[in-house]
């Protein structure tokens, strides 16, 4: 599509790729899976996935974007007809996760604030569920927490307006200084961090390899499920920004710039953390295992608690830490509303200003939801079975659509070549064919039988039933659905399906 918006410079595609990978998760997740998963040993199995899955899923949905010129259902309608629905279906699950992801930025915004004075006192955890939240018993809404609802609509005009502004003036500008601001403000926290006595301790938890853990397979199926999960992977981010690509753009090149700056943040934020979890050991005299956490509970509850600690500067400790969710936060909602964005003014041939506002305003309506007492059982329970039979199961279904059933590999692979400088070769192929289906395959079913054995979260049975897999299964079938609301237009896109890149 020759009119299709571009970004300004190769710098600003990669900084928007990166942005979009270092979310919230990846501050508050790999620490916790690194250290519960073998320690320093957890990084031969998390690198062997960084190679085999991470990358080579990036190049296939940044080249599937990059050919095919559209939003992810548009692009997989091109690949074969009949599965525009799955990229339907990864849309639907970036919107289902829009409508919480700005809520936990909305948290981040006021406890910034909340840092200046310290406002959580002495147990953070019970003003966080009880004064902040306010939460109430699964199932139940109550009434709208005011501390929540007017940060999330600062969260929405931000975002809301950075995506008014299109792609190259706002997303591109956005991210320009975002990023650079988001990993300045981390530099200096986990320097500070690891200025502080008993950070040494932290670190030798968080690196100690406990070499045992190199055969069991849950470590390697959490190394699989941890690069897939961080890399913003198969919920159409990156196949709509690819899409914004020059036609001369070197996808090989741009994959493992993105994949390896990516898993750098998280190693910084792993030694950021684990520094400030050993100094909070020390001051309370247990071992580093008793003060670990992970989620929501480590940014929003721990974490105070270390501030609370400190010797000095706690107020600029908590208020930068704080300001980097936040920014973590907002470039990674800027990209995921995006690929709805896209979806929705390819599809009905609207104007960006028009799709932004059905698009953005209809998640910022639904996410009002996560704004009541009942918003952190919701938010818990949307947010685990989106992504364990959401992204994961999208995922398995792309790859096996693309590459079993459409045989679009080597094409893929043709047009990757043809314009990249890592040229790719059968190791790729296997990787795609064989070695991520498998171990995406083997996460589903363990996952699907841990939560048939117990109730996640311990929550109700009918609770996860509405919140939980009927959410995760009503994506798919929108997905279907809506694939059969308007057929596209063709006459409208100038990229052949079995023709490569203008010379």
């Amino acid at each position: 599509m020759e009119n299709r918006p571009q970004w300004g410079t190769r710098a600003g595609f990669i900084l928007a790729a990166v942005g979009s990978a270092i979310g919230l998760g990846n501050i508050w997740r790999f620490p916790g899976v690194a250290y519960e998963n073998g320690g320093g040993a957890f990084f031969l199995p998390y690198l062997f996935a960084l190679l085999t899955a991470g990358i080579p899923l990036l190049i296939m949905e940044f080249t599937i974007g990059h050919k095919y010129r559209g939003s992810a259902p548009f692009s997989f309608f091109k690949i074969k007809k009949g599965t525009e629905w799955l990229g339907w279906w990864q849309l639907a699950i970036s919107f289902i996760i829009s409508t919480y992801y700005a809520v936990i930025i909305a948290w981040a915004m006021s406890y910034s604030y909340f840092s200046i004075k310290q406002q959580w006192g002495e147990d953070p955890l019970t003003f966080l569920v009880g004064d902040y939240l306010k939460v109430t018993d699964p199932g139940q809404l109550g009434n709208l927490v005011p501390g929540v609802f007017f940060p999330l609509i600062i969260v929405w005009i931000i975002t809301l307006g950075i995506l008014f502004k299109g792609v190259k003036k706002g997303i591109e500008a956005a991210n320009k200084i975002f990023i650079p601001a988001l990993v300045l403000l981390f530099l200096i926290i986990v320097v500070r961090a690891l200025t502080l006595d008993g950070a040494i301790d932290g670190l030798n938890a968080f690196f100690k390899p406990d070499w045992d853990q190199i055969l069991n397979g849950k470590v390697w199926v959490a190394a699989y499920g941890q690069i897939f999960f961080s890399l913003s992977i198969a919920f159409a981010i990156m196949i709509t920004y690819s899409s914004y690509l020059p036609k001369k753009s070197d996808i090989t090149n741009n994959a493992f710039i993105t994949g390896f700056a990516n898993s750098s943040f998280e190693l910084l934020a792993g030694i950021g953390v684990f520094g400030a979890l050993g100094f909070m050991a020390m001051q309370q005299g247990v071992p580093v295992d008793e003060v670990v956490s992970k989620g929501v509970i480590l940014a929003f509850a721990v974490f105070p608690q270390i501030i609370n600690e400190l010797p000095a500067f706690s107020a600029a400790f908590g208020v930068l830490f704080f300001v980097c969710l936040t920014l973590a936060g907002l470039t990674s909602l800027i990209s995921i509303v995006e690929t709805y964005v896209a979806g929705l003014q390819e599809k009905f041939k609207i104007s960006r200003t028009k799709a932004v506002a059905i698009g953005g305003g209809i998640s910022a309506l639904i996410s009002i939801l996560y704004a009541t007492q009942g918003g952190l059982n919701f938010l818990d329970t949307v947010d685990a079975f989106i992504n364990n039979y959401g992204v994961a199961f999208a995922g398995l279904v792309e790859i096996i659509i693309v590459v079993w059933i459409a045989k679009e590999l080597n094409n893929l692979r043709d047009h990757a070549n043809e314009i990249s400088d890592i040229r790719l070769g059968s190791w790729w192929n296997i990787c795609l064919k064989y070695i991520t289906p498998v171990v995406l395959g083997v996460m589903l079913v363990m996952n699907v039988m841990t939560d048939l054995e117990t109730s996640y979260g311990g929550y109700p049975v009918s609770f996860n039933f509405y919140f939980g897999w009927l959410v995760a299964i009503g994506a798919i079938i929108f997905g279907i659905l809506f694939s059969f609301v308007k057929k596209w237009d063709s006459s409208l896109y100038d990229v052949p399906k079995d023709k490569g890149v203008s010379k």
